[in-house]
């Protein structure tokens, strides 16, 4: 799961003039991330399985990288201005919480899956490795469904309604398969009790199948969010829902009085330059007609 593109306008991905460019590949390489991680649970069914865990780790941990990416994408779009979220709640339940959370989340289901890859490479001296990453998975997938709850927070007032629509249908599969994944992660703890199972064998069938079944349904989001971050880019500002309470008149105001620091240097040096130049003393009269004699 990841936060994405918001329906804010105040969204900055990369610089202002690659910013179409760099929402599309955000859009586009979590698209990349869930079918990685809907094959690494389909190769679990195969007699195979460390090659498909290594696909799952290469996915969480991309996923976890687009959270963190996601994470600045926001706070650069408000000048990485904290204070303003005492003034707008949603900006700080959603455009910073929610990729906080999502990043924790697939963070330990990699550490989860990880411990259990050492233990079957490493053999019968990391037992102790295997409590542990299954209740990573657990809890990961448990901050999965906290971020997907709160990334449904999200309050419009002035967006347009195409753009609402839009939005909440990458909402719902999101939450839909967190919920999976959890469910699967507390059923798969359940089957190991009164069985004796390392390593691997400790993911059981009802991971994989709510695996498969939940990374599904995050491909469906991601596909439908690669819709949305199209049709956004093709409307203007004004269908986007901006900052609420004051936040947006402090934000236009801190940037309407900053003076960039390239012109203030500028503005230093022409100073520097026009002391330094020297001054023409106008020559009287009388001492050019004495120099020309």
């Amino acid at each position: 799961m990841v936060k994405l593109a918001s329906a804010r306008e105040n969204r900055l991905y990369g610089p202002r003039l690659s910013r179409n460019r760099f929402e599309y590949i955000n859009a586009g390489l979590y698209v990349f991330a869930a079918i990685l991680l809907f094959g690494g649970f389909l190769s679990q069914l195969s007699g195979e399985a460390k090659p498909g865990l290594v696909l799952l780790l290469i996915a969480l941990m991309l996923i976890t990288v687009l959270n963190v990416h996601d994470l600045f994408a926001h706070l650069a779009g408000i000048d990485y201005q904290l204070p303003l979220m005492g003034f707008d709640t949603q900006l700080a339940l959603v455009e910073f919480a929610v990729p906080v959370v999502q990043a924790l989340g697939s963070l330990l289901y990699f550490l989860g899956l990880l411990f259990l890859f050492i233990q079957a490479d490493k053999g019968y001296g990391y037992f102790r490795l295997e409590k542990p990453a299954l209740n990573m998975i657990i809890a990961g997938s448990v901050l999965w469904v906290m971020g997907s709850i709160h990334n449904s927070c999200q309050i419009y007032e002035r967006a347009d309604g195409h753009v609402q629509i839009l939005q909440k249908s990458v909402h719902i599969p999101f939450l839909m398969g967190s919920l999976l994944f959890v469910v699967g992660a507390i059923l798969n703890s359940r089957e190991q009790i009164g069985f004796i199972h390392h390593g691997l064998g400790l993911l059981g069938k009802s991971w994989v199948w709510f695996g498969i079944f939940g990374s599904f349904l995050f491909l469906i989001g991601g596909l439908t969010n690669v819709v949305k971050v199209f049709k956004m880019q093709q409307m203007d500002g004004m269908r986007l829902e901006k900052l609420r309470g004051r936040a947006q008149e402090r934000l236009s105001q801190e940037r309407e009085g900053h003076v960039p620091l390239i012109f203030e240097e500028q503005r230093r040096r022409r100073k520097q330059t026009e002391e330094a130049k020297p001054v023409a003393v106008p020559t009287p009269y009388k001492d050019v007609l004495v120099g020309q004699s």
